[in-house]
């Protein structure tokens, strides 16, 4: 029996993104709504289902545009709910950008 796989994707917001305009100007920072977007995005992509919920996240470090990052996505635990952190894709710098937990709609209590 092989061990669950970790979901694993490189993504990248552009400069051009419509809501970097006003959040920061002159200091443009990705917002944690479109870091979530991503993430979420990730684990349609890799056939985890819609995502229900975040009942966790701690942001830990702002993140730029036009910077790459990885999304991670742990195998489901108790109740379902999955870990993800958000990374830089630079070994030579790691910063954790995001971490939390997911719950998908296949595996929501009301599901």
């Amino acid at each position: 029996m092989q061990p669950p796989r970790v979901q694993s994707a490189v993504r990248r917001i552009g400069a051009d993104h419509p809501s970097l305009t006003g959040h920061f100007p002159g200091h443009p920072v990705v917002p944690g709504v479109i870091v979530l977007d991503q993430v979420a995005a990730v684990a349609r992509a890799h056939g985890l289902g819609p995502v229900a919920a975040f009942p966790q996240v701690k942001f830990l470090a702002p993140l730029g545009p036009e910077t790459a990052f990885r999304i991670e996505i742990d195998p489901p635990g108790l109740g379902g709910r999955q870990a993800f952190r958000v990374v830089a894709d630079d070994t030579e710098a790691p910063v954790t950008y995001c971490t939390g937990q997911l719950v998908t709609i296949q595996d929501s209590p009301d599901a």
